[in-house]
């Protein structure tokens, strides 16, 4: 997503102002590090830390390669349908989102099926880095799957009048 999100922005740039980007990735990559290793303040909305650290690696990376390629190529511009390695990668990340589309629409399909005779719920969640770590280090002491300790925690919810949701403790077990 960083080197799509690049080549879009690089659109019609010229080497100094590539160059000033590849420099605010820099600053912003040391800076998403530092906070991440907890030194200094975060932004004031909230984001997993690891990932916006990773996504400015990513980019600060993409915009060396477009600086580079620019300088070695002698470009004037950055024009995206000129860098070849720029297009393979996005042909195969519209290949990998195709491909996903299709196996999650099928996974649908199958999932309406599965519901249509059984009383039970199938979700995917998405869990920041720091829950994830934590379910998969019961998972690993349990000897369950992360999707077995998940669904023992949403098998105890507990709703209360207030419509607070909570969980007692409790033992994952087999």
């Amino acid at each position: 997503m960083a080197r799509d999100r690049v080549r879009r922005q690089a659109n019609g740039l010229d080497v100094a102002t590539v160059a000033e980007r590849v420099a605010e990735a820099a600053v912003r990559e040391r800076e998403t590090a530092e906070q991440l290793r907890g030194n200094g303040s975060f932004y004031a909305f909230e984001m997993d830390r690891e990932r916006l650290a990773v996504i400015w690696l990513a980019q600060h990376a993409e915009w060396q390669r477009v600086r580079d390629l620019m300088t070695a190529a002698g470009w004037s511009v950055y024009e995206p349908e000129q860098d070849a390695q720029g297009s393979v990668w996005a042909r195969e990340r519209e290949e990998r989102l195709a491909g996903a589309l299709a196996a999650q629409a099928a996974s649908g399909a199958r999932g309406r099926k599965e519901a249509e005779g059984a009383d039970e719920l199938r979700a995917e969640v998405r869990l920041s880095a720091a829950s994830g770590r934590l379910v998969q280090t019961v998972a690993g002491r349990t000897g369950l799957r992360p999707s077995e300790v998940l669904a023992q925690l949403a098998e105890r919810i507990v709703v209360g009048e207030d419509g607070t949701v909570s969980v007692p403790p409790f033992t994952p077990s087999w």
